[in-house]
């Protein structure tokens, strides 16, 4: 009887002490995995801050020369632009624009001009330009161009009285030209670009406008003086082609344009 009494206390024991030897067990193993620290609420992490968009200025200075076809005639027409480039996206300034060469016209003639005169058209424009470069990196660049301007188209003739060469008067002229642009960066301070747009004249004769509208085509060096600057005092190498040489599209293009990693994994 004694001893039935002994078994049933001691299954009773162990019965009851079984959860907590489980709870033991299940304690020790959650101890053993390292558990995630999480940031306290108030604690921000310090992110570099995004520099301003029309930060980082630098004047540019470029010699622009623009090739026509008027009258079945290939002329020049060379320009000269001042502006000013703002992280290497955005350039806006001012050029002035003349025929270099006149080219034969079909515009009437005053009743003073000699028979065989040799009638030349000739115009010269100032323009306002805005240009935003839509793919880049360190050595080439792509961008869109346009320039508005105003100025005078007049007629170069030979006077019949006075044997000398005479010119109509001024007429006034408006010119839009959009264009594109293809440019490389030969050095830190230097670059060469070409490009091709359209020539619309407007706020003139129709005629006239017939004979100056027209396909551009442009050759244009690129002169930055701050890069430049540092040259003269000595802070950089003339030649030099440190931060120039590419080995595929920087981050900055290669996110814009196709896609971060992370974005390519999710797509995955």
């Amino acid at each position: 009887m004694s001893s039935c009494y002994c078994f049933r206390w001691l299954a009773a024991v162990l019965v009851a002490g079984l959860p907590g030897v489980l709870r033991a067990q299940e304690v020790s193993a959650t101890v053993k995995v390292p558990l995630r620290t999480e940031m306290p609420p108030d604690t921000v992490p310090d992110i570099p801050e995004k520099a301003p968009y029309f930060s980082h200025r630098r004047l540019v200075v470029q010699y622009d020369s623009r090739y026509s076809i008027i009258n079945g005639q290939f002329c020049t027409i060379n320009g000269l632009k001042l502006g000013m480039e703002w992280r290497g996206r955005v350039r806006t300034g001012a050029a002035v624009y003349f025929l270099s060469t006149g080219i034969p016209t079909r515009q009437p003639l005053p009743d003073n001009a000699a028979d065989e005169a040799d009638a030349e058209l000739r115009f010269r424009y100032l323009a306002l330009y805005t240009e935003y470069v839509v793919l880049h990196n360190t050595r080439w660049s792509l961008s869109g161009n346009l320039q508005v301007g105003l100025g005078s188209v007049h007629v170069r003739y030979l006077n019949d009285s006075t044997n000398i060469y005479d010119r109509t008067p001024n007429d006034f002229l408006g010119v839009i030209e959009p264009s594109a642009a293809a440019q490389m960066r030969l050095f830190r301070w230097a670059s060469l670009g070409a490009g091709a747009g359209w020539r619309l004249p407007v706020l003139v004769a129709p005629t006239i406008r017939r004979e100056l509208g027209g396909p551009v085509f442009y050759l244009r060096a690129n002169i930055l003086l701050g890069p430049l600057l540092k040259v003269a005092r000595g802070k950089a190498r003339l030649f030099t082609q440190e931060g120039l040489r590419v080995r595929g599209l920087n981050p900055y293009t290669r996110d814009k344009f196709y896609g971060s990693k992370t974005a390519q994994e999710d797509d995955k």
